[in-house]
């Protein structure tokens, strides 16, 4: 089962930045792109426990704050040899809020 979440306004992460919210029991980082997308990703970094939503953004990757490790926003997957971020879908509807979808359980 899939549980959409509607986070809030989009206008409330500044572009190029992300913010982490705890979903269902996940704690996920939504970026705000510089682009005008979004991306949602675990919000704890594999190899040490950073704060990803912290963490340096451009178009396509974060770097973890703590330890540079970079992550593949689109598909999770580390570019540094970590273990792979999970990946949330996230859209901006209608009403410019963000919305993201996660399993029932927050993929646990």
């Amino acid at each position: 089962m899939i549980v959409r979440t509607v986070l809030g306004p989009l206008t409330s992460i500044p572009p190029g930045e992300g913010r982490a919210y705890d979903v269902d029991g996940a704690l996920v980082a939504v970026f705000h792109l510089r682009g005008g997308s979004v991306r949602a990703v675990s919000a704890i970094c594999p190899h040490r426990g950073g704060p990803l939503a912290d963490g340096l953004t451009d178009l396509r990757q974060v770097v973890c704050p703590l330890h540079q490790h970079a992550f593949d926003l689109a598909t999770g997957c580390s570019t540094t040899g970590q273990p792979n971020l999970t990946v949330y879908p996230a859209t901006v509807d209608a009403q410019g809020q963000v919305v993201i979808d996660i399993p029932a359980g927050g993929g646990r």
